[in-house]
């Protein structure tokens, strides 16, 4: 008769490896799925302009914009300054 020690730690052994198991097969099966379908044409635009701070100093980057020249975002109640990317 195996000592009770043993018997809990072949079970902890045996449901961490099928936690393992469930999660290795979980992230495999999400690298397969299909992207969703990108959104209409026109409402989102890829754009890249970094926005400064004149008072504080804190920067941004804009990504996405409903159209080619978004109007700067508003910081500290003033608008924020545009920055001229460094390698482009």
């Amino acid at each position: 008769m195996p000592a009770f020690s043993t018997v809990v730690w072949v079970l902890s052994a045996v449901l961490i490896g099928v936690v393992l198991w469930k999660s290795g097969i979980g992230m495999l099966r999400s690298m397969t799925s299909l992207l969703p379908p990108p959104p209409p044409t026109g409402e989102m635009r890829k754009v890249n302009v970094r926005y400064r701070c004149s008072v504080c100093g804190l920067e941004i980057k804009l990504l996405l914009a409903p159209d080619e020249d978004p109007p700067p975002p508003k910081h500290c109640l003033e608008d924020m300054d545009v920055v001229a990317p460094l390698f482009e």
